[in-house]
């Protein structure tokens, strides 16, 4: 059986699956930055809940980006969970050159 890190290599040696990595990056790197930033704030999932008025296993979603309604979060729900992790919410658009 491969190691998570094993199988991601092989995968990503797929130019397609490669591709399709790629092309949600941006999400990934979403989904860790709320993770470093709750672990950096010492609260868990529940707390965060707690917090923003809403359920753990909405947190768990937003963190994973998964759940059947799969769908981006909103802004205020963004601007919410930094608001309860002590950081400010900063949207930008990067030039691709």
């Amino acid at each position: 059986m491969l190691t998570h890190k094993e199988f991601r290599k092989k995968a990503l040696s797929n130019p397609e699956v490669r591709a399709e990595y790629e092309k949600l990056k941006p999400e990934f790197m979403l989904f860790d930055e709320l993770l470093r930033a709750r672990k950096a704030a010492g609260l868990t999932q529940a707390e965060i809940a707690e917090l923003m008025g809403t359920k753990t296993p909405a947190i768990a979603r937003l963190e994973s980006g998964g759940g059947s309604n799969k769908h981006s979060p909103s802004i205020a729900t963004l601007r919410k969970y930094a608001e309860a992790v002590g950081c400010d919410l900063e949207i930008k658009l990067v030039n691709h050159t």
